[in-house]
């Protein structure tokens, strides 16, 4: 399987902060890119905005609008959730790809990152999505683990989809086959589940009309 890093991107040259506005436009006007990474003498500032550039007076530089830059990047050696989530905090189609050492080496696309990801088990296989959640100081991923595989499911994957000071939500993606089981274990582990499941909603049903019954019998 293809890593993402092979989805590094080099196709236009980061822009120098001493360009002109009326180059950066024309560029923006040119490619459509919601951002692009600046630098200056070589060393990534920061990327500027398609949006703010439109509002820049084209006879000055890049330089008298340093200010606008922002600071998003991902490193070569992050996971695709974590870059994943600097594309969806930023609203960007672009992120910037910095090495260890910060030196600027390329860029992702989103469609590129997209294409990685739909190659990965955890979309291309066919499974089942449960969200629980515990306190932030309860949670186990080797729990969760030993959950699913105790009744006979495979885990294709597990990330962390929100989290407070006190509570924690874990995203689980298993082949399907005894989801309910599993729904249950985890109950009997104090986990909630957040997620709805065909299962639940039939419960919620029957619980919906009994209320309804009882309501219409004490009239």
């Amino acid at each position: 399987m293809r890593t993402l890093s092979e989805y590094i991107n080099n196709d236009f040259k980061p822009i120098d902060i001493k360009e002109t506005i009326e180059v950066v436009q024309d560029f923006f006007i040119e490619i459509a890119y919601s951002h692009f990474p600046v630098l200056e003498n070589d060393i990534f500032i920061g990327c500027i905005a398609a949006e703010d550039v439109e509002t820049f007076e084209i006879q000055k530089k890049l330089s008298d609008y340093r200010y606008t830059v922002e600071g998003f990047f991902v490193r070569a050696s992050m996971s695709w959730l974590d870059v994943l989530e600097v594309f969806a905090r930023n609203n960007s189609n672009i992120v910037p790809i910095l090495d260890d050492t910060n030196k600027y080496i390329g860029y992702y696309e989103i469609t590129d990152v997209v294409k990685f990801l739909n190659g990965t088990p955890f979309l291309k296989e066919v499974g089942g999505i449960i969200i629980v959640e515990k306190n932030s100081n309860e949670y186990s991923m080797s729990q969760i683990t030993q959950i699913v595989e105790s009744n006979n499911g495979k885990l294709l994957g597990l990330f962390i989809s929100e989290a407070t000071n006190d509570k924690i939500q874990i995203t689980i993606k298993i082949t399907l086959g005894s989801m309910n089981e599993i729904i249950q274990s985890f109950r009997r582990y104090n986990y909630e589940i957040v997620s709805e499941h065909n299962e639940d909603n039939y419960l919620n049903i029957l619980k919906e009309r009994s209320e309804y019954l009882d309501k219409y019998l004490n009239m």
